[in-house]
């Protein structure tokens, strides 16, 4: 297993850390027209409980 030589500087971690960028989730329309409501893809939606146009969860 390769071990560094030298301890990393705080400026290289630092500057190797500044890429862990959290990503914006990605979230669609819901398809039920009386709702319209942003959610998850191929996700339940938390307003109206549909899922691909039947009604899933009682809301």
């Amino acid at each position: 297993m390769a071990v560094p030589k030298r301890k990393m500087s705080r400026s290289n971690t630092r500057a190797r850390r500044s890429q862990w960028k959290a990503s914006v989730p990605t979230l669609v329309a819901c398809p039920n027209g009386a709702c319209g409501a942003m959610k998850a893809p191929h996700e339940v939606c938390q307003e109206c409980g549909q899922y691909r146009g039947r009604q899933v969860v009682g809301v």
